[in-house]
């Protein structure tokens, strides 16, 4: 009887100890938006949902991205998040500039510093056109202020 409860609380434990945990995993492309939704050279916030593995679970969550339609196919797509310190940028169409709430850095309509603490241009997400789709991908580091 022993040998039996033993095995059965040994086995998952070991399990567990031995077999490292599911690599954290994220889709490779999501659909944010249609191209048809976008006006062109206006950035528009877009909300979408991504999905990864973290560990053994699936975790779905709401993404953000700022969308810029630039060209009939073209699009390019910021991450919200200021350069500085992560707070979130907005969009002020008055005076056509991305600002972050913070420390009032402020970014071009194509992303770049144009004041404020923070070092470089927003970060961008892998972009690609399928059809009318809008797929983001990962968001990459910008290099340059």
């Amino acid at each position: 009887m022993m040998g039996a409860i033993t095995a059965a609380l040994g086995i998952p434990a070991l399990g567990y100890l031995l077999v490292p945990a599911r690599e954290k995993k994220q889709q490779k492309w999501i659909e944010a938006v249609a191209l048809t939704d976008l006006r062109q050279d206006t950035p528009e916030q877009v909300v979408f949902q991504r999905v990864h593995r973290d560990g053994w679970k699936l975790v779905t969550e709401n993404a953000v991205a700022w969308v810029v339609k630039t060209g009939e196919k073209e699009v390019i797509a910021f991450s919200p998040l200021c350069t500085h310190l992560g707070c979130a940028v907005s969009w002020h169409p008055s005076d056509q500039t991305f600002v972050c709430p913070c420390h009032t850095s402020s970014f071009s309509p194509d992303g770049k510093v144009i004041s404020g603490p923070a070092p470089r241009s927003l970060d961008r997400f892998d972009v690609r056109v399928d059809g009318i789709k809008v797929m983001l991908g990962e968001v990459k580091q910008s290099a340059e202020g």
